[in-house]
């Protein structure tokens, strides 16, 4: 957790960290890391929830109802932004965003006062990224499907003068390409630098209140650790916030796919 010097190091909660030891795939070490691990206690986490909230109880609790608010809630988005086959991409949608939401709130539980420190494994490209390839590919896959090579016509906007389509053509397939990587990169930079910033502001609590100057330090301690409680709750909410961007915009891409334009 700390450097050789007695500094924190912020960047030591974003490394992967092997667990056990691993065994060989066609001349490949395969490794059970802290990232697999967290992704896994995310998974079985969202499996209780949905399990624990699915009973079909004429007065639903509370447990239930929070189940069916999000699913109501991912039903209509994807409604509203792909129309009446929007249903067809509600069960992706759902567990796409509730995989994201549920490993966000891991990484944020304050286990480390146990000795057990989370891992957000959404601070991870790789993890993003495979997250965002897979939204991207159902994108062409839906597109090909039912449109066949007119799914091309996406990148000729309707209305477009025919001596603008050298022009317009590369800047739209471009567009269209750059779409899994900025997937990616938005939920991966905002929850690094979340968690980034928390860090810093740790260390700034734990170095006043072993500065020389106990009572400067403990003011520079106090108000840090203020506003650490107001960065978390930020936090959460950004967490929140990055699931449903991640879900919408898929919900968008989809659409693209299923209707043009």
């Amino acid at each position: 957790m700390a450097a050789e010097s007695g500094k924190i190091d912020p960047m030591h909660q974003f490394e992967v960290a092997p667990i056990g030891s691993g065994f060989d795939l066609g001349g490949q070490e395969i490794m059970f890391t802290n990232s697999a691990l967290w992704m896994a206690v995310a998974a079985i986490l969202l499996a209780v929830f949905m399990i624990g909230g699915m009973k079909r109880q004429l007065v639903p609790g509370r447990w239930q109802a929070a189940v069916e608010g999000f699913t109501n809630f991912i039903a209509g988005m994807t409604t509203q932004s792909i129309g009446s086959e929007g249903r067809k991409y509600t069960p992706y949608v759902f567990s796409l965003f509730m995989f994201i939401l549920f490993c966000n709130l891991v990484g944020m539980l304050p286990l480390g006062v146990f000795g057990l420190h989370p891992f957000t494994a959404t601070s991870h490209l790789a993890v993003t990224g495979v997250l965002a390839l897979l939204s991207f590919s159902i994108v062409l896959i839906v597109g090909f499907w039912k449109h066949g090579l007119h799914f091309f016509s996406l990148f000729v906007p309707q209305g477009t003068p025919k001596v603008m389509l050298p022009l317009i053509v590369p800047i739209e397939f471009f567009s269209f390409m750059i779409r899994p990587f900025s997937l990616a990169l938005r939920l991966f930079v905002a929850m690094t630098a979340g968690h980034l910033l928390l860090k810093v502001l740790s260390s700034f609590v734990i170095s006043g209140f072993n500065a020389d100057t106990l009572w400067l330090g403990s003011i520079v301690s106090v108000l840090s650790f203020t506003l650490m409680i107001g960065i978390t709750a930020l936090e959460l909410l950004v967490a929140g916030i990055q699931a449903y961007v991640f879900a919408l915009l898929t919900s968008l891409y989809i659409n693209d796919a299923v209707n043009l334009h």
